[in-house]
C-alpha cells in the first residue's frame, strides 16, 4: 500500500482521515457496504460524520475544555435514533463533567450536568444498554475517594433515562449508579446478546472490568501494569478488543462462562505492516466488523493523513491481520 498524501490515504480499510484525536465513535445504523459513523474529536469538540465514499461533514462543534484528559471524549446514539436521530455526548465543559444531547442543527442541551471536575480524570464514555438506558462512564476528577463515595458522580458507572435521571431497574431505585471506582474510563461496550458488559480504566494501572450492576469494581477481569492506555472497547462475542494509546489493540480471548481466558494478544501493531499507531474510539459496526479511531495527533507521530477512522474485523484472524479486506 503506497504511503498517503496529503489527506488521500490508500488503504482501504480507511473510511476517514485528517480529523484530529478521535477519542470516541458512534457507528451508524445501516451498515452495508458503505457503513457510516459519528467520530469524536477530543480537543475541537467537533463531531463529524464519516463514511468510505464521501468527505468527513460535520454534525456539530462543542465547546469543550481540553485541558487534561478532558474534552469530548464520549458519544452514543439514543436508543430511539431512528425516530428522534439524536446524539449524546460527553463533555468537560469550564465547570464540570456533563452528559447532553443534540442533533443536527440544534444547539446541546444539558442531560446530567455536575459531574465533577478536576485537573485529571475528566475523561469519560458513553454506551446505550440495549433496554433503553444510556450508560455513563465517569472519571474521578483526580479524588480517588470520590470514586468510592456513593454520594458521588465521580468515578462511577451510571445508568439514566435519555431525560438524565435513574433508568428503571437500576439495583437502588432512583439511584443512577450501577458501578464505583474508576479513576479514568476509556471506554464502555456490551457484548451483543447484552449478557455482558464491560468498561476500560486508565489509573495506576491500566484495567478492563466487567461491570455487575450493585457491586463495586474491585477485580478486574485484566490488567497492564505497563499502562498503555486503554480506551475503547468492543465484546465480539468470543474476545474482547481493547484499543489502547500505545499503538496496539488488545485481543482478550474468552471463556464460553464469559470471562477472560488468556494472554491479550496485541493486534494492529504495526508488524508485519499493519498498524495505525496510537487508538481511541471504537465501536462495533455489525458481528463482523468495528470502526477504529486514532488519537496520533495527541502524542504520537502522525503521518500526513492522520487522525483516521478505520474499519477492522471485530473477530481478528489470531494469524493474521486486522483490517478490513
Amino acid at each position: 500500500i503506497p504511503p498517503p498524501q496529503g489527506c488521500t490515504d490508500y488503504d482501504k480499510a480507511v473510511v476517514a482521515t485528517c480529523l484530529d484525536t478521535v477519542s470516541a465513535i458512534a457507528a451508524l445504523p445501516g451498515g452495508g457496504s458503505d457503513p457510516g459513523a459519528l467520530a469524536a474529536e477530543r480537543r475541537s469538540g467537533r463531531i463529524m460524520q464519516v463514511s468510505a465514499n464521501g468527505k468527513p461533514v460535520q454534525l456539530a462543534s462543542l465547546k469543550v475544555d481540553a485541558t487534561g484528559d478532558g474534552g469530548l471524549t464520549g458519544l452514543a446514539l439514543s436508543p430511539t435514533f431512528g425516530e428522534d436521530q439524536l446524539v449524546f455526548a460527553y463533555i468537560t465543559t469550564a465547570t464540570d463533567n456533563r452528559v447532553v444531547r443534540l442533533t443536527k442543527g440544534q444547539q446541546p442541551k444539558p442531560v446530567l450536568t455536575g459531574i465533577p471536575k478536576g485537573a485529571t480524570g475528566n475523561r469519560g464514555a458513553l454506551a446505550v444498554d440495549g433496554k433503553g438506558a444510556l450508560l455513563v462512564a465517569t472519571g474521578d476528577a483526580g479524588n480517588p475517594a470520590a470514586a468510592a463515595d456513593s454520594r458521588s458522580l465521580a468515578g462511577k458507572v451510571l445508568r439514566i433515562d435519555t431525560g438524565g435521571n435513574a433508568a428503571q431497574g437500576n439495583p437502588a431505585p432512583g439511584n443512577r449508579v450501577i458501578a464505583g471506582g474508576l479513576h479514568s474510563p476509556g471506554g464502555i461496550c456490551k457484548s451483543g446478546d447484552l449478557t455482558r458488559l464491560w468498561v476500560t480504566d486508565h489509573g495506576a494501572i491500566d484495567a478492563l472490568y466487567r461491570v455487575n450492576p450493585g457491586a463495586a469494581l474491585s477485580a478486574p477481569a485484566w490488567t497492564w501494569p505497563d499502562r498503555p492506555g486503554v480506551a475503547g472497547c468492543a465484546d465480539g462475542g468470543q474476545s474482547v478488543l481493547v484499543a489502547t494509546a500505545g499503538s496496539a489493540v488488545q485481543q482478550l480471548p474468552l471463556t464460553a462462562e464469559g470471562a477472560v481466558g488468556g494472554t491479550p494478544k496485541p493486534l494492529l501493531d504495526g508488524k508485519n505492516g499493519i498498524g495505525y499507531g496510537r487508538y481511541g474510539g471504537l465501536d462495533p459496526i455489525d458481528g463482523r466488523f468495528a470502526f477504529i479511531g486514532t488519537v496520533n495527533k495527541d502524542g504520537g507521530q502522525p503521518v500526513s493523513s492522520d487522525d483516521r477512522v478505520v474499519v477492522i474485523q471485530l473477530q481478528p484472524n489470531p494469524n493474521g491481520g486486522s483490517g478490513k479486506d
